[in-house]
Formats: structure tokens, C-alpha cells, sequence
């Protein structure tokens, strides 16, 4: 069982004077752990020595709050040479490394825990500190280490264990050895249980002498357990748990001890000293009470010289048994470890959480050949299973007879050919669960021979009786297990889609059906995953579709989809030179499993889907980016902003991108909003239509100057009937311009085209004038100071008006109110609802609704009843009283009838811009 590893600290590049790296030996509450000199240079190096050669199983490393490393990289080596040159980095192997948050969410106040899941062995291990996250609190750019702890197993446990007798073997087999786990009640029942009193989370938060007698109360508590003394354990058991209460206080009371000493408040220093000691006094008595303390529990841990931590179900502990000669024993424990780093995908270096740690785990430890795989065929221990040599006969003899009555349905005569000595070293396990006859059948030349192999498996899983011993049938799982991993690398169609069967059948069926839990379930998704994942890559387009929906098959599944074990393997980052089918059927995957599962509790995350889909959008397969580009609109249509985060902001630039074009022009249509394209589309048809309007009104207009003309010709005709025929009137008549009811040559001088009043005060000059002051029918912006027609003074702030940004429409009487006082406006509903354009005008000034039509606005802002808010019309009403009747403007009569005039009229003073067409009264 995986236990606390011992080590000492061999060397260091450097460091901060009170801050050795020999802190990292001890782990307590107090303890301050490893700085980095001031202005170092990077990479730092530390190198530790645990006790013995070891397994490692799993490392635990407590960072500083604020001197962080962005990345730490781990080596491990078997042995250094008697010179020893620290930095002689190829005598190291490497593992992997882990990245550290740089703590800004936290503000700097909190130290992260990082717990790494490996599988490596060696007595040395070398980690790389690289340069540090910088904030305002490490001035010095410096990096530190608070602890680390070591976890695994001694690295000759595995051989010695393998030469025991055969009764302990047969013992181990049955369940009934002497040291059996499974009479514990702290789950060590399996191989790979870390005990909690091992991680470093219990010795950082203990205080160090309680935790050493909680330690000794848990190995009294096994031994009770051993021995069936249950009452004694129970009350083991319970103290334990008050003790880690204890352990926790007087922690945090050293603490405060420690932080009133540096503050040099020695009264609050003494005082937490006595508080300390009259509690740990307190709880010691207690335990004497109960019969449970003794002196050796009482020793300081500190006292204790520096020995290997060994734990209990180790071999150091027994009597040693002979072993392999030393260079024998080196060679076997490197061909144990090579392959299965090299298999595992859990020997990477990943970030598991608690929930997740079960998927880097190890088989049971009764079977014994769950590892054989790895082990030369001469290396093996003796097989349990053999005790029952009947009992072998007789399954053995079912296997052949299954696998021949397969043939036989099949037409096929003869046998498979023997196994070669490889494959009896590579599949020794299988051989000796499900017989010699099966697993030669798997391993045939012939295609037939091998699909009939598991079909005959299949049968047999299918047919085994409910209430066998568990570890015969996690034997019999494993096995099974290991020929699927080989029928899925088969080119065969027929053979992998036998073999993908026989695997939903054990997931989906057997284990459910014995109630094998989800470590099994775990064991066989994380040993077929990665070859099914590779043959997505497959050359051949059926293999690649069969493999693909097995994968989201499975995925579905009830007794994996809790484990969120596929998702994990599909968010990760697709590797440069991986081929183009395999790249497309992951991103492929991910999206069609993305749309089952979605983010919550799936092991799809909105982080981990969105840094592959971003890294996805860099990829040089086509296909790969389009597909990164729907996963991110899928994401953003459920989760929105928070998608924003991840990517670059939507400007100019980051539009110049075909892809992120597309990704923004995407989110634009989830939202309901136009795109760029539909933008440029509607402003161009709006274009052509403002140029269509402009040469309808110029027509128009041409049309209406053309009978002008001929009225003003009709005109002249008639008058030069009355005229007298004295031959020098009609010079001096001509001479004469105020001579009443001569008309001039151009009828709409000194005519207002929007008032229809005439003034012969009305010259060029004189017009600006009244339309800039006195015109009833025009108005200035307040905001822009242009003169516009009041009809059209609505649209003009919301379109025109240089502040046409500042003003937006209300919806109920649809006129421009100014955007900050629009949310009021709306909310009080004191407007007066507008109506439709053909049923009633809107009066922009007294907000009222009046009779639809172009003469209707002349009665409404020029007539005594209309528009009250109109302040021309009282200026206009004062001159028409003062005038003198037969001078000045022409009469206004509303609704009178005449010719419809359109002119451009001339901007006075940046005035104004409109193009009118209304209807006005000939004098």
C-alpha cells in the first residue's frame, strides 16, 4: 500500500539565508520552508534523496502565497555518481512538470496544494523551479516551497513479494493472509488507498506531536482489528478522530504563538504557550483515562532520528526472504517500470482531483498478474490459481470446447496454432484465468479464429453465476479486459466490432450484474480509451466511424458517465504532429459529445473546452478550425459572456481573422443582431433607395416648374389683352416694378415654399431671414442649430442631427427622447401613444396626434386651433394685425388648393438641408 516516503535534501542551487532547503524535510504548521535567493537566476534546482529506492505513486507540493513558480519540472534517477555534479541533468529522467496559479483571485492569501498522480521509479528526484508569476508583493522575484511530501511504495516490495511461498501465495489468492486489508476499516482494502493520515494536507494543519500518536493509535487500531478485538478499536477509532480536533487547535495555536514572537508581543506569546500546554495536559489525561497513552506515544517526533518511513504491509517488516542477485533484481524493477510509463496515461503529469484520483489507481492486490504484461515470462511469480488444478482443467477444457464449438458454427476445421514463447510471456495473466485454448484463439493469425475467441468469451462472461468470489471475477474482468485492448488495435472490421461488443457487455452487464464498483469500471474505460482514441486516426474510414461512435456510445453510458473519465481524454490539447484524421475525429467528438453532456458535472468545463477550442482554431486542418469554430458558438449560446474571457477583443484587427470574423459575425446572430455584411446590405439598399426617391422628387419637381411656366405664359397673354396701345406704356409699365397685378417673370421669387407666404421683402437675403426666424412651418434644433421642417424633426435627431447618438425612440409615441432619460420616459408611460402614419400625424412639438395628410401640418402649425406649442405663430398672428391691408404677405388658407412645389433649399448659416414638397395658397 503506498505510504509517506522519508528523504533528505542533497543540494540546492541557493538559497534565502533562514529559508534552507533542509526546511522541506519537516512537515508542520510552522515550518517556513525553501526561498529562492533575491534576484536569482532561473531555472533553481533542488535534488532530494528519499531512504529507499521507491515506486512513487504520488507527489504533494504546498506552494508559497505569493513567491510563486509559474512552472515546477520533476527528474528522477535510479543512483548519482560518487562526484556527484548536481546539474548533470541527463542522469535524470524526466517525468513531466505542473503549472501553478499565480494566486491573483485569492489577492495572495491562500497556498495552493498540488497533488500530482505518477508512476516512477528511482531513490532521487530533482525538481526545476522555473520563473516566478509576478505581483506586487515579490519584490524580489523570488520562488519558494513550503513542503512536499513523497508517496509510494519500496521499489523491491513488488520482487520479494513475488518469491514468497506458495501458501502465502495461496493466501494471498483466498483473501486469508495474515496482513489482509480488507479486515481493515479504512478501505485499504485496495492496493493503491492512500491513507489520509499520510497526505501532507494532515501533518501542515497538525501539530506534529499529536499527529505522531494518532499515527501510533491507527497502527494499535489495525492490530485490534487483526485481532478482532472490535470494541477496543471502535474506541481507537473515536479517538483518533478527536485527535485530529485536537491536533488542529494547538496548531493554530503555535501559529499564534509563533506570529506574537515575531511581533515581539511576548505576553500574547506566553500566554498562548500556557493555553497550549494546559490543553495538550488536559487531552493526555484523558487518553490516560481510557487506557490509551503510553509513553512511547508521548516522544517527540523531532527527537526521532531520520529512518525510512516504512509502512506496515511492507516487506521490511517481514523476515527477508531471498531475493534476486542485485543486478538481476535492478534489471527486472526497470523492466517493470519502462512499460508501464509508457502505457499509463496517468503517468503524466495531471492535476486530479479528489473525486478523480480512483483513475491513476492500481489493480487489487490479489491479482497478481494484473501486471504480468511487463514481467519476462521467467520473472513470474508462481500463479495462485494454480492451487485448484482441477479446477483449471476443467475451465480450461470449457474454453476449448467454447472456442471449438465456435468454429464449428462457423465451418472452420482445425485449431489455432500454438502460442510463441512472447505471447505466452505477454498474455502469462490471461492464460492462467481464461485458459491456454482462448487466449491462443485471440491471439490466431486467423481473423476467424480471433473474433471466435471473444465471441466465445463473451458467452462465458454472460453465463457466470451471481455470487462468485470478487476476486475471481475482477480476475476474469482483467483478462477480459486485456484481449479487448488487443482485438482494438485489430485491422479486422469483424474482430473490433467483436471485440467493442464484448466490452459494452462488461460495462454495461457484468459489472453492474456482480457488483464489481466503479474502480472496475474505471480500470477498464482508462485501458481501452486511448487505443480506441488512436483508431479514430485510422486510415481506413469505417474502422474511423466504428471507433468514434463506440467512444460517444460509451461515453453515455450510465456507469461511465459519472466517471467523466472520456471528457478529460477529448480536452486535451491536440498534439502538432498528429495526423489529420485523428485531430478531426477528437474535435468531431467533443462537439457531438459537447451537445449530450454539456458542462455540468460531464467533465466538459467551460475553461478546458474553450483553451482546446482556441488551440483548435491555430491547427493546420481546415476541418479542425471549423469545427473549433461550432464548438465555440455552441458554448456561447449557452453560457455567453463568460466565452468572451477566452477570446481576443472584436475590433478591427482581430476581424482581419477569417475565423474570428466568422466567431463574432456568429454571435452577432445568436444576439438577434444584424452582422457586418447584413450592416453594409441594408445601408447600400438604403442608398439606392434615397437615390431612387431623389431622382423620382427631381422628376417631379421638373414636371411642376414646366406648368408653372405655362400658367405664368397664360398669365402674361391675358394681361397683354387689357393692355392700352399707347407704344410707350408698356416700356414705362415694365419700368414700374411695384405696379400691382403685373406678375413677374419667375413665379416662386419671393415666395416661401413652405409657408406659401409672399413678400417681395422675400429676396435671397430676405428668405434666409424667415425661414432662420419666422417661418411657421420650420423650427431650429436645439442641439445642432439647423433650420428643419417640424414635420420631420423627429427623424432628423434620430438620424441627422449631430447628437443623433445622444437621442433614442420611444415605442409607444415614437419620438426621439434623449437616451438617458429614455428609461424613465418608458417607465412612467405619461406619453401620449402615437398612432399609425395613415391614420394620424404626430406633432413633434405638442406631442399630439392630429389628421393624416400634407395640408393637414398647415392647418395644425399655422391655423388659430392647431399647434399651441408652435412660439412662431404668435410673432406671425402680431405682424398680420399691424400690416396694412393690400401690403405684405399673402392670406394663409388652410387647405386651399394648389400646385405642389419641391426645391432644395439653400443652407443659411449651416441652416437648412431638407427637401420639402408642400402644398401652399396662390395669392
Amino acid at each position: 500500500m503506498p505510504h509517506k516516503i522519508g528523504f533528505v535534501v542533497v543540494s540546492s542551487s541557493g538559497h534565502e539565508d533562514g529559508f534552507s532547503a533542509r526546511e522541506l524535510m519537516i512537515h508542520a504548521p510552522t515550518v517556513s520552508g525553501w526561498r529562492s535567493p533575491r534576484f536569482c537566476q532561473f531555472p533553481q534546482e533542488i535534488v532530494l534523496q528519499m531512504v529507499e529506492r521507491c515506486r512513487i505513486r504520488k507527489l504533494q507540493l504546498l506552494a508559497h502565497q505569493y513567491m510563486i513558480s509559474s512552472k515546477i519540472e520533476f527528474y528522477i534517477s535510479e543512483s548519482l555518481p560518487d562526484y556527484f555534479v548536481p546539474y548533470q541533468a541527463e542522469r535524470f529522467r524526466r517525468l513531466g512538470y505542473v503549472s501553478l496559479c499565480d494566486n491573483e483571485k485569492t489577492g495572495c492569501k491562500a497556498r495552493e496544494l498540488k497533488s500530482v498522480y505518477v508512476d516512477a521509479v528511482g531513490q532521487f528526484l530533482k525538481l526545476i523551479f522555473h520563473q516566478n508569476h509576478v505581483n506586487k508583493y515579490n519584490i524580489y522575484n523570488q520562488v519558494a516551497l513550503v513542503a512536499v511530501n513523497i508517496i509510494g511504495d519500496p521499489a523491491d516490495f513488488s520482487d520479494e513479494s513475488n518469491i514468497s511461498c506458495r501458501e502465502t501465495l495461496i493466501d494471498h489468492y483466498l483473501g486469508h493472509h495474515t496482513e489482509d486489508p480488507a479486515l481493515d476499516g479504512t478501505h485499504t482494502g485496495k492496493p493503491d488507498y492512500i491513507s489520509p493520515l499520510d497526505d501532507l494536507a494532515f501533518d501542515m494543519y497538525q501539530d506534529p506531536e499529536v499527529a505522531q500518536i494518532i499515527r501510533k493509535l491507527d497502527e494499535r487500531k489495525r492490530e485490534a482489528v487483526h485481532k478482532e478485538r472490535y470494541d477496543y478499536a471502535k474506541k481507537l477509532k473515536q479517538a483518533i478522530a478527536d485527535l485530529q480536533k485536537v491536533g488542529e487547535r494547538l496548531g493554530r495555536y503555535e501559529v499564534e504563538k509563533r506570529c506574537a514572537v515575531e511581533k515581539e508581543d511576548y505576553d500574547l506569546a506566553k500566554e498562548k504557550k500556557q493555553q497550549m500546554e494546559q490543553y495538550r495536559s488536559k487531552v493526555y489525561r484523558q487518553l490516560e483515562l481510557h487506557d490509551l497513552m503510553h509513553a512511547e506515544l508521548t516522544r517527540r517526533p523531532f527527537d526521532l532520528p531520520l529512518q525510512p518511513l516504512v509502512h506496515p504491509g511492507s516487506p521490511h517488516h517481514r523476515k527477508p526472504v531471498p531475493s534476486l542477485p542485485q543486478q538481476e533484481e535492478r534489471t527486472t524493477e526497470k523492466r517493470l517500470a519502462e512499460p508501464f510509463l509508457q502505457e499509463k496515461p496517468s503517468s503524466h503529469f495531471l492535476m486530479l482531483s479528489p473525486q478523480h484520483s480512483a483513475v491513476a489507481q492500481l489493480p487489487p492486490a490479489p491479482d497478481l498478474h494484473a501486471k504480468a504484461e511487463s514481467v519476462p515470462y521467467d520473472e513470474r511469480p508462481l500463479p495462485a490459481i494454480r492451487k485448484q488444478q482441477g479446477r483449471v482443467g476443467e475451465e480450461s477444457e470449457m474454453h476449448s470446447t467454447d472456442v471449438s464449438d465456435a468454429h464449428r458454427e462457423r465451418g472452420i476445421s482445425g485449431e489455432p496454432e500454438p502460442l510463441s514463447e512472447k505471447a505466452l510471456r505477454e498474455a502469462s495473466s490471461a492464460i492462467d484465468v481464461l485458459g491456454e485454448s482462448l487466449v491462443a484463439g485471440a491471439y490466431s493469425k486467423t481473423w476467424s479464429y480471433r473474433e471466435d475467441a471473444l465471441l466465445a468469451l463473451y458467452k462465458k462472461l454472460m453465463e457466470m453465476p451471481i455470487g462468485m468470489p470478487k476476486e475471481d471475477l475482477k480476475s476474469v474482468l482483467r483478462a477480459s479486459v486485456f484481449l479487448v485492448r488487443r482485438a482494438a488495435r485489430d485491422i479486422v472490421t469483424s474482430v473490433l466490432q467483436a471485440a467493442l461488443k464484448l466490452l459494452k457487455m462488461i460495462i454495461t452487464q457484468y459489472i453492474p450484474k456482480h457488483k464489481l464498483g466503479k474502480l472496475e469500471a474505471t480500470h477498464c474505460v482508462e485501458r481501452t480509451i486511448p487505443i480506441l482514441l488512436t483508431r479514430t486516426g485510422d486510415s481506413s474510414a469505417r474502422l474511423r466511424i466504428i471507433a468514434s461512435n463506440f467512444i460517444q456510445e460509451m461515453a453515455l453510458f450510465k456507469e461511465i458517465k459519472s466517471l467523466q473519465i472520456i471528457p478529460t481524454y477529448l480536452v486535451q490539447p491536440l498534439k502538432a504532429n498528429s495526423s489529420t484524421h485523428l485531430a478531426m475525429s477528437q474535435a468531431d467528438l467533443l462537439a457531438r459529445l459537447l451537445r449530450d453532456l454539456g458542462t455540468g458535472g460531464s467533465g466538459f468545463t467551460i475553461d478546458n473546452v474553450m483553451k482546446f477550442s482556441v488551440s483548435a482554431l491555430e491547427h493546420r486542418v481546415f476541418e479542425v478550425r471549423e469545427t473549433a469554430v461550432r464548438i465555440i458558438l455552441d458554448m456561447y449560446k449557452q453560457h455567453r459572456t463568460f466565452i468572451l474571457e477566452y477570446l481576443p477583443p472584436d475590433d478591427s484587427s482581430t476581424r482581419k481573422n477569417v475565423l474570428y470574423k466568422t466567431i463574432f459575425e456568429g454571435f452577432a446572430k445568436i444576439d438577434g443582431k444584424p452582422t457586418d455584411a447584413e450592416i453594409r446590405a441594408q445601408r447600400k439598399a438604403a442608398a439606392e433607395e434615397v437615390e431612387k426617391q431623389k431622382k423620382a422628387e427631381i422628376k417631379v419637381l421638373q414636371g411642376q416648374l414646366a406648368a408653372l411656366k405655362e400658367m405664368q405664359v397664360e398669365v402674361q397673354e391675358k394681361d397683354d389683352v387689357v393692355k392700352p396701345k399707347n407704344p410707350d406704356t408698356p416700356g414705362r409699365k415694365a419700368a414700374s416694378p411695384n405696379a400691382p397685378g403685373i406678375p413677374d417673370n419667375h413665379y416662386l421669387d419671393n415666395l416661401c415654399i413652405f409657408c406659401g407666404e409672399r413678400s417681395e421683402s422675400f429676396t435671397e437675403e430676405g428668405l434666409d431671414l424667415h425661414y432662420w426666424k419666422h417661418c411657421l412651418m420650420l423650427a431650429r434644433c436645439d442641439h445642432c442649430k439647423q433650420v428643419v421642417e417640424i414635420a420631420s424633426l423627429t427623424e432628423h435627431l434620430l438620424t441627422e442631427c449631430d447628437k443623433k447618438d445622444e437621442f433614442g425612440k420611444c415605442y409607444r409615441c415614437s419620438e426621439a427622447v434623449l437616451k438617458e432619460e429614455l428609461p424613465r420616459h418608458i417607465k412612467t408611460k405619461d406619453c401620449n401613444p402615437a398612432k399609425s402614419e395613415k391614420v394620424a400625424n404626430r406633432c413633434p412639438l405638442c406631442h399630439e396626434n392630429f389628421t393624416p395628410g400634407e395640408e393637414a401640418w398647415k392647418a395644425h402649425l399655422m391655423g388659430p386651433a392647431g399647434c399651441t406649442m408652435n412660439l412662431r405663430k404668435t410673432h406671425l398672428l402680431h405682424r398680420t394685425q399691424t400690416l396694412q391691408p393690400g401690403k405684405g404677405s399673402a392670406v394663409i388658407k388652410s387647405g386651399a388648393s394648389g400646385s405642389k412645389v419641391g426645391s432644395k433649399i439653400p443652407t443659411p448659416k449651416g441652416g437648412l438641408n431638407k427637401t420639402s414638397n408642400r402644398t401652399f395658397a396662390k395669392r
